[in-house]
Formats: structure tokens, sequence, C-alpha cells
């Protein structure tokens, strides 16, 4: 079955917005178990190259990935250590919407 240019998309994409989000680390509760930086559905998180005093590496938001976090939430619901959670942002001009939304 060949793709048509008429792919699907949800009724309201033209109205739906996707959220922005703001990740906050707690660089001394982190622990480097990594559920965060392997769970993050938009690769927003890297380990850093720095050390916290127990001797890990917490996560930080990978480069060029400042605007990427949709506030899922999966960060805050996985981390054990309760080491990092997302604040939701407001989007500055205007509502993003599902791509291919004006098409």
């Amino acid at each position: 079955m060949a793709a048509s240019s008429n792919s699907r998309r949800p009724m309201d994409s033209g109205q739906a917005r996707i959220p922005l989000g703001e990740v906050h680390v707690i660089p001394e509760r982190c622990k480097e178990c990594g559920f965060c930086v392997g769970y993050c559905p938009e690769q927003v998180l890297a380990f850093s190259e720095e050390i916290n005093a127990k001797g890990y590496h917490y996560p930080v938001i990978a480069t060029g990935k400042e605007e990427a976090c949709v506030h899922c939430g999966f960060c805050n619901l996985i981390c054990p250590e309760l080491a990092i959670y997302t604040v939701e942002l407001a989007r500055q001009g205007g509502k993003a919407s599902y791509p291919g939304a004006d098409a």
C-alpha cells in the first residue's frame, strides 16, 4: 500500500497544541540510573560530563533539544530519587500544532 499525501491526522489538529515543557534537575539527588534519559520520548536528556557529590553523572538538556520537551511527565514518574521534574511553559507567538495541520 503506497503512502498517500492525505495521511491520517487528528480531526482537531488545527486546534490542538503541543505543550512546551521545561526540565528541572536536582543534581545532588541523581544516582545515574538512566531511566529519565532512556525513557524520554523526545530524547531531550543526556548525561552531563560533570559529576555530583556522590560521583554520578546527572542528566542535562541534550544539545539542540532546549525546546523539545513536551511536558509528558515520564521523567517525573520514573525517577526513583525524585531528582527531575518538568513544568509547562506558555508558547511564544501563539499555539504550536501538529505537523501538517495547515496542509
